[in-house]
């Protein structure tokens, strides 16, 4: 039994409970607040902004490897198929004298000490080297008598030549191209201020691979590994392009503006689906808005990622 209960005598009425404590007033309905015109732009250019940024890195850091994947895998595809009916490239045209269009696959390179099998792809662009590594139209293709150089990223794009200063003197590298299978050994790595090689004789052959030095994503210079062809070289093909003549888009750690144009597009689809969504937040609410604009802006805003990294190095 409570102590109330022992204590109290018989008879004696139950004392009285104390009053509860009033409650407190509801607090009252927020009054929405109200943008000027002018704060509506500004909060439209940092949406906008944020998301041009989480997408750019999302793309760098994630979507740019799924990009490589599938460029190798589709060049990898078509090489193999010209290989096998003997229509691979083995100069700066095709079998019909054409001029080779940027990407197309020229060569495969394996490095065994390292885990690297690439596709070589035609042309050094940014926009090429996020496929694969690219070849520099001014030199020879791999194998062939004379210097090729091979362009490679270091971080971004799968990183394919992210392990190539780790390459010691003696190690092997295997060219396949549409004139067959050429062996080199790696000579050693250059970085800038140190001399050139000697020039080559007529009968030799030399391959350079190019990346990025530096901190992942973050380039401060180029580093290049040298490799002398230990195997008979094939007779290089004909060259169009010179080193006067190459594109400076195609030169090391150059960017790519060609298709800035499409850059503008996506921005301004960003731009509109930011001013439509804004007004149909307040109409149709978030739920609904969110649904039917949130794929609208993933879209624009990948492909604006896209092309701005385009704009940074191609040995990023």
């Amino acid at each position: 039994m409570s102590e109330d209960v022992q204590t109290r005598p018989p008879g004696q009425p139950k004392p009285p409970r104390p009053p509860k404590p009033p409650r407190r007033p509801p607090a009252p309905p927020r009054e929405p607040i109200l943008l000027s015109p002018a704060q509506k732009t500004a909060r439209a250019i940092a949406l906008l902004a944020a998301i041009v940024l989480i997408g750019f890195a999302a793309n760098i850091l994630l979507l740019s490897h799924v990009h490589h994947l599938v460029g190798q895998q589709v060049a990898g595809n078509t090489f193999r198929e010209e290989l096998a009916a003997a229509t691979a490239p083995v100069s700066e045209g095709d079998v019909d004298g054409v001029l080779l269009p940027d990407g197309v696959p020229v060569a495969v390179i394996a490095i065994p000490s390292i885990g690297l099998n690439e596709v070589v792809l035609e042309g050094s662009s940014s926009g090429v080297t996020a496929n694969g590594p690219g070849h520099r139209r001014d030199t020879v293709l791999p194998g062939q008598a004379g210097t090729s150089v091979v362009l490679g990223r270091a971080a971004a794009y799968g990183g394919p030549f992210s392990g190539i200063q780790g390459l010691a003197p003696g190690a092997r590298i295997v060219a396949i191209t549409g004139q067959g299978k050429s062996v080199y050994r790696v000579i050693g790595v250059r970085y800038a201020g140190d001399p050139d090689l000697p020039a080559l004789r007529s009968s030799e052959g030399r391959l350079t691979l190019e990346t990025a030095r530096g901190l992942p994503y973050v380039p401060s210079g180029v580093v290049r590994v040298d490799a002398e062809l230990i195997s008979k070289a094939k007779d290089p093909g004909v060259r169009q392009t010179t080193a006067k003549t190459l594109p400076l888009a195609d030169r090391e750690l150059a960017s790519d503006p060609s298709t800035a144009w499409l850059l503008v597009f996506a921005l301004q689809a960003l731009v509109a689906a930011l001013l439509l969504g804004t007004r149909a937040l307040h109409r149709f609410g978030a739920q609904r808005t969110w649904i039917v604009f949130a794929p609208i802006l993933l879209a624009a805003g990948i492909i604006a990622a896209d092309q701005v990294s385009r704009l940074l190095p191609n040995l990023l």
